[in-house]
C-alpha cells in the first residue's frame, strides 16, 4: 500500500452486508488507482464486518474500522478521517456504486481548479432491476442553490483534506439528525469554500423505484433547524424563511402524493 496515497475514500458502512461488497469493489476498480479506502462499520448486527474483513485480505489498500456501537453517519466518517492521509478526501457509501472513471475525473478537475474546495457529480439512480432515473445537479452552485435543496449529492463528493479540517469536519451533534451533508455544504460554502460539479453522472445512487419511503417527521424538523442556521450563514434570509418550512410541508403530504412527486422530478422508467 501506497504510504501516502492522493486519494482516502470514506465511507460508512451499516447492515449492508448484500450491497457493500458492490461498493467497495467499484473503488478498487477506479482508473486512479493511488487511494486507500477507509470503511467503518457502524456497530452492524448482520454479516457486514465479515464481509468486510474478506474484502480487506484481498486488497491491502482496504482499511477497516469498527463502533462498539451504532453512532451515526457523521460520526462514523469523522472516525474514518481521523485515520486517513490523503491529499483529498472522497465520500462513498455502501450501497452506491461509482463509475470506473469517477475518482480520476474529480481529482484532475480539482487539480486543474484551486479555487474550488470540493467537487460532486450528477447521478444516476438504481435498483436490483437497473437503472430507473436520475439527477442533474448545478455545475457552479451558488447560496440562493440549497434552498430548494442541498446542489450536491453527499455520496459524491471529493473534498481536499484541508477544507473539510477548517471547518470542523462534519458536526456529529444530535440535532443535525440526518442532514450532516446539507449542513456540511452550507457551512463550507459559508466559510468561503465553495464546491462545483461534474455534469456527468458517474456514480449510481440505489434506490427503489417503488421504495420512496418518507423520512419520520422528526427529521424533517431537524432538517428544518438545519435549514435555518445555514441559510443565516450564507445570508438567504429573509426569503429563506419560504423553503425553511419545506421539509415539513412535505413532511405532511400523503405517501401516494410524495411518490408521484418524486417520480415526476427524478424520473419513473427504466432506460432501454
Amino acid at each position: 500500500m501506497n504510504p501516502t496515497p492522493r486519494v482516502s475514500v470514506i465511507m460508512g458502512a451499516y447492515n449492508c452486508e448484500a450491497t457493500v461488497g458492490a461498493a467497495v469493489e467499484s473503488m478498487l476498480a477506479q482508473d486512479f488507482p493511488d487511494l486507500e479506502l477507509i470503511v467503518c462499520d457502524d456497530g452492524s448486527t448482520d454479516g457486514t464486518f465479515a464481509e468486510l474483513e474478506r474484502l480487506a485480505r484481498m486488497d491491502s489498500r482496504v482499511v477497516v474500522l469498527r463502533n462498539e456501537r451504532n453512532s451515526g453517519l457523521s460520526a462514523t466518517l469523522n472516525h474514518c478521517v481521523s485515520v486517513a492521509r490523503g491529499e483529498y478526501l472522497a465520500r462513498m457509501d455502501g450501497d452506491d456504486v461509482s463509475r470506473p472513471d469517477r475518482i480520476g475525473k474529480q481529482v484532475a478537475f480539482l487539480d486543474a481548479h484551486p479555487e474550488f474546495s470540493f467537487c460532486g457529480c450528477s447521478i444516476s439512480l438504481f435498483d436490483g432491476s437497473g437503472v430507473w432515473g436520475g439527477i442533474d445537479y448545478p455545475e457552479r452552485p451558488e447560496a440562493r442553490d440549497f434552498l430548494l435543496r442541498s446542489p450536491y449529492a453527499h455520496p459524491t463528493v471529493v473534498f481536499r483534506s484541508a477544507a473539510l479540517a477548517a471547518v470542523g469536519g462534519y458536526d456529529a451533534d444530535p440535532a443535525i439528525g440526518r442532514s450532516e451533508d446539507y449542513d456540511l455544504f452550507m457551512r463550507l460554502h459559508a466559510a468561503g469554500l465553495p464546491g462545483a460539479n461534474l455534469p456527468e453522472k458517474l456514480l449510481e445512487y440505489r434506490e427503489e423505484i417503488e421504495s420512496y419511503r418518507k423520512r419520520k417527521f422528526r427529521y424533517a424538523l431537524t432538517e428544518a433547524r438545519v435549514r435555518w442556521r445555514g441559510f443565516k450563514r450564507l445570508g438567504l434570509m429573509p426569503v429563506g424563511l419560504l423553503y425553511v418550512i419545506k421539509p415539513i410541508v412535505v413532511g405532511l403530504f400523503p405517501k401516494h402524493l410524495y411518490k408521484n412527486i418524486r417520480k415526476a422530478i427524478f424520473g419513473g422508467k427504466r432506460d432501454a
